[in-house]
């Protein structure tokens, strides 16, 4: 008999979840979770749990926690520990956020969708304890200078292409169980807050005089998958010297974080802006549209063409690479060179895609795809929407990160003047040893979890 009741009319979870758990007392078996895996997610309906040795399979997005009504499904609540954590005086708390976080968290405490917040939630987290608050979209920017280098290094070999983005881990972990001969192809460069993560106990704590072993590392992401990311193997290359040391040592959502707030009796609404510490805290509007669907690949764009021209592209928004529409192609000039480029916006959309490009009808140099519809801005860690089937509201989160990109003074990874000292003081260029060690990362084949009792790291 299976562990999973009920898994005819819901998703099953496995107790041992690293991302998502289910309250069995909330639970009123109203099958949203399952048709929200079946029908957007493309995983429900893809293995057979008889088969699976009653393992459940799941790639941690969370749009199950987003559509459950009663709150049956949620995510790991890492905050409670975290909190008890930082009463602890011995640790430096080093907390990063990434872009969806700041045009989401305001609709926690009823301001309108979308509100950009950014300021109101680095001064939040300083109540909370931070002693310091960084900005992923640093290590978005960071992303997209390795991500361009390597996408161009690839061209220039012809291997391995196309080249797919890798900073969604519920995307990753969907090739690495349902199509693993596609794994030479996800590019090698770790998420941002990853990135960031390794730099922190490295670069920043040797920069600020720090002891590394006494940081704790927090990211608040939109994101339930990250939390399962940071647990993979690999993931603690700032020490060869302890497996427990970690590069991020906590993941929290923007639920968690609002839930966290609320506790504490943060008056969030009248809180004073406040901005990012400057080691590591500068941003562009590049690493900032990380958040919305194409916006990986619109950065990378941005990046590549200067690697190639030397010049910054005069048009530098696409906006047909933008939007809700589950696959978008488009051919793109860097200089001399066309690119055909792809961006993909939920895993059973990548399922189709997969198939279709499987079979060789067509060419493609470069694919963008993002687990959540509509990306990080819908993320399983993000608030609920009135209407979890709308994309009305998350279109409005969306159209914030776009707003803010038009206004900043840098729109380009390679304007970044943090990432320009990174490079010139510590990793040297793209793709050095060292980025190499710290920033890229390999995968594993886990197409056994579908045929086999086999339980792997997340």
């Amino acid at each position: 008999m299976s562990i999973h009741e009920n898994s005819d009319v819901r998703v099953p979870i496995n107790s041992d979840s690293l991302s998502i758990q289910r309250e069995e007392n909330k639970c009123i078996l109203c099958g949203n979770c399952r048709s929200v895996c079946k029908y957007s997610q493309g995983v429900y309906g893809k293995y057979d749990l008889k088969e699976t040795g009653d393992y459940a399979i799941c790639i941690d997005c969370g749009q199950c926690s987003n559509v459950c009504p009663t709150g049956s499904i949620c995510e790991v609540k890492d905050y409670l520990e975290l909190k008890k954590l930082m009463k602890n005086s011995e640790y430096t708390f080093v907390f990063e956020t990434a872009p969806s976080v700041r045009v989401a968290l305001g609709e926690e405490f009823c301001m309108p969708t979308g509100s950009f917040v950014e300021g109101q939630m680095v001064s939040a987290l300083r109540k909370l304890g931070a002693h310091y608050v960084l900005d992923t979209v640093t290590g978005a920017d960071l992303t997209v200078m390795e991500e361009a280098n390597e996408l161009l290094e690839r061209i220039e070999n012809e291997e391995n292409l196309p080249m797919f983005t890798s900073c969604c881990p519920a995307w990753v972990k969907f090739v690495e169980t349902f199509y693993p001969e596609f794994i030479p192809n996800l590019s090698t460069c770790k998420s941002p807050i990853l990135m960031e993560g390794a730099l922190v106990k490295t670069y920043f704590s040797t920069q600020l005089h720090l002891d590394a072993e006494k940081i704790k590392h927090v990211a608040v992401t939109p994101c339930t998958a990250k939390k399962a990311e940071i647990k993979k193997e690999g993931m603690n290359v700032s020490s060869t010297e302890s497996s427990n040391f970690r590069d991020v040592d906590f993941v929290i959502t923007t639920r968690e974080l609002a839930e966290w707030i609320r506790e504490e009796k943060i008056d969030f609404l009248s809180l004073e802006e406040s901005k990012y510490d400057s080691l590591l805290g500068e941003s562009t509007g590049a690493g900032l549209i990380f958040g919305a669907t194409g916006g990986v690949m619109e950065a990378t764009i941005r990046t590549a063409s200067f690697y190639i021209t030397g010049e910054k592209l005069e048009q530098i928004e696409f906006e047909n690479l933008r939007g809700f529409d589950g696959i978008k192609e488009a051919k793109v000039m860097l200089g001399d060179i066309e690119l055909s480029v792809a961006v993909v916006t939920g895993t059973n959309n990548a399922h189709k895609f997969l198939e279709l490009l499987k079979k060789g009808e067509k060419h493609y140099d470069f694919i963008e795809v993002m687990a959540c519809v509509g990306g990080c801005i819908a993320g399983g860690g993000q608030p609920k929407v009135k209407e979890p089937m709308s994309f009305l509201e998350t279109e409005k989160r969306g159209a914030s990160l776009y707003a803010k990109d038009r206004t900043l003074e840098k729109r380009c990874s390679y304007e970044n003047s943090e990432i320009q000292k990174l490079y010139n003081t510590y990793l040297r260029k793209p793709g050095s040893p060292l980025a190499k060690k710290l920033l890229h990362t390999t995968y594993t084949s886990k197409k056994d979890l579908l045929h086999k009792s086999v339980k792997v790291n997340n």
